[in-house]
């Protein structure tokens, strides 16, 4: 595609978003759109299909590492760490979304929030979300482990909450392997924080688990007792 024509089709493509929306473009289409804003004069279709080929989905390709990123063809440097600018906009968008927000009246804020945090990531990692009285997030604190284990304390939890002076927590961590289903180890660490926090009159309100593709809630799921 010759350059005036490369132009026509951005303004076409750039014309379909503004006039119908997100939802009128393909998941190549909305890649392409993004690239023409750092890829100047040039066709970036190919490029937008090559990482879709490479990475498998629209979400990982925003969950792809800078290293993968520039290892595409046709990726470089400023257009990797657009992406990666993309993805960690979004998280910000929505942990300003969650903090000070009811999640009794609005969990679906938390939900969104550490699906994005931590849906995508390749090593488990461990969340703690603190409460006040009124149930709105005042603060989370994350710790990262291997690919399939994070280590947390429960000390640690009911130290985090008493300076916080926060009077329930939720429990996040993902599943890298992408299935949600808790293991014996999570129920087992979900009953031994559930006790550990009722001796100082802190609520568990719930352990969410997260993978690429959903997410368990053992409070929706009646698993904490």
């Amino acid at each position: 595609m010759d350059t005036e024509s490369s132009q026509g089709h951005r303004e076409r493509l750039r014309k379909k978003y503004l006039q119908n929306g997100i939802g009128a473009l393909h998941d190549y289409e909305q890649l392409e759109l993004l690239l023409t804003f750092v890829i100047p004069r040039k066709d970036v279709k190919p490029i937008a299909k090559n990482l879709l080929k490479t990475f498998k989905s629209f979400s990982r390709v925003f969950d792809a590492s800078l290293e993968d990123l520039r290892g595409v063809d046709g990726i470089g440097e400023n257009t990797a760490v657009l992406i990666k600018l993309v993805k960690d906009s979004c998280g910000k968008y929505l942990e300003d979304k969650t903090l000070c927000s009811d999640v009794v009246t609005n969990p679906s804020s938390v939900i969104d929030f550490v699906r994005m945090s931590l849906g995508g990531l390749k090593n488990e990692t461990f969340m703690i979300i603190y409460l006040n009285v009124k149930n709105h997030v005042i603060d989370y604190e994350t710790s990262s482990g291997t690919v399939d284990y994070a280590a947390v304390y429960p000390r640690n939890i009911i130290q985090g909450a008493l300076r916080r002076n926060a009077t329930a927590v939720i429990l996040v961590h993902n599943h890298p392997s992408g299935h949600c289903d808790p293991s014996k180890e999570d129920l087992t660490l979900t009953a031994t924080v559930k006790s550990a926090c009722k001796t100082i009159s802190i609520n568990l309100l719930d352990h969410i688990i997260v993978g690429k593709s959903g997410y368990i809630s053992m409070a929706e799921k009646n698993l904490i007792n």
